[in-house]
């Protein structure tokens, strides 16, 4: 039987910078960002944290909710949503960031959704860790792979799929990977994955699968859509690429001031200025330095550093402000002596653009 597919000849728009088109405006009112100024708060606000929602949010009753182990095992098994949560208990903070955060900077341009900053939050995740789930189900030698399916259903670029993922065992045995049913002490929002979803922390959060339906271990490797032909770096479409998996280092700064409702662009007044913001990198990795660029001199900030390896750290300085234009900027740098780029490095899906931060300050003379 022939299926029907009308997405199926798939043309990918060309974009022009700084001009953006209705379908990528469309994006950008499905989904939201955090706003800058919430980078004072350790833990992001619910409400504040960003989000991105590839198809459908669906509305799964909970009480009828079960998550299937299936796959190459010994014991395949299924849980119910209660089941879940008397699983010993985990509670991390964690920094989730979108890959595809800071694309509307790269030129050019993928079309997309038109992240320019604010596609990163931090939230306590509560739930259950993996790995003793798997060891319960007791993994065939041959396998190599457990994929993680989503509920969530629909095409992208002509393919029809549901959102899935996957890791290797090797990976699953360095990360802390937890089944979520809450975050920041509440049980998960239908946005953010509920009933269940997986945290993946210090990778890109495409690994963080929301609304789970099936854990399923394999013994080839993982070949669905959003593993294979998206989220991964490539200079060109060509090109297979490689995956896409930890955080580059990255730092963001609080704007100072008060905003102009159009561009964003602040004032504040002459004088000292305090200035903080949040840094972080993937994998773990300790930030070992954070530097602001005043008035074309870059100058090492003092760090507060979370008890949490896989959350952001908070950065401060006191800037003393003079009348005029100023342009601020922060980078990071890590305990691996990664630091983030004047400019973006060039991917042809726009991923991982970690450059400096620029923020334009106007400074008042009383």
């Amino acid at each position: 039987m022939k299926i029907y597919n009308p997405f199926k000849k798939f043309i990918r728009p060309t974009t022009v910078q700084g001009v953006f088109k209705e379908t990528e405006v469309e994006l950008a009112n499905r989904n939201s960002g955090m706003p800058l100024e919430s980078l004072e708060h350790d833990i992001t606000p619910i409400g504040q944290h960003y989000l991105l929602t590839h198809f459908d949010i669906p509305n799964i009753d909970k009480d009828k909710y079960i998550i299937s182990f299936s796959g190459d095992l010994s014991n395949p098994f299924s849980l119910t949503y209660d089941e879940i949560k008397l699983r010993p208990k985990k509670t991390m903070s964690v920094t989730l960031e979108c890959a595809g955060n800071g694309r509307a900077n790269v030129n050019p341009r993928n079309f997309s959704m038109p992240w320019k900053y604010g596609a990163v939050g931090t939230s306590e995740w509560t739930g259950t860790p993996l790995r003793p789930l798997l060891n319960e189900a007791q993994l065939k030698p041959s396998v190599k792979e457990i994929s993680f399916t989503g509920i969530d259903r629909g095409f992208d670029s002509g393919y029809e799929h549901n959102f899935a993922r996957s890791l290797t065992l090797e990976q699953i045995n360095e990360l802390d990977v937890l089944l979520v049913y809450q975050m920041n002490d509440i049980p998960l929002l239908p946005q953010h994955g509920a009933p269940l979803r997986i945290i993946v922390p210090g990778w890109y959060g495409m690994a963080s699968v929301k609304w789970l339906t099936g854990i399923e271990a394999l013994s080839k490797p993982f070949e669905g859509y959003q593993q294979i032909q998206t989220y991964r770096f490539r200079q060109s479409r060509a090109e297979i690429g490689e995956p896409i998996t930890e955080m580059r280092v990255k730092s963001l700064m609080k704007p100072p001031g008060i905003p102009d409702w159009t561009t964003r662009k602040r004032l504040v007044s002459a004088g000292t200025i305090p200035l903080m913001g949040r840094a972080w990198s993937g994998g773990g990795k300790k930030i070992s330095k954070v530097e602001v660029l005043c008035d074309s001199q870059w100058v090492e900030a003092n760090l507060d550093f979370s008890k949490s390896k896989y959350s952001w750290t908070k950065w401060s300085l006191d800037w003393l402000a003079t009348p005029g234009h100023h342009v601020l900027s922060c980078r990071a740098t890590d305990e691996t002596g990664d630091t983030q780029p004047e400019d973006p490095i060039f991917d042809v899906g726009g991923f991982a653009n970690n450059s400096i931060q620029k923020l334009d300050v106007f400074v008042s003379n009383h």
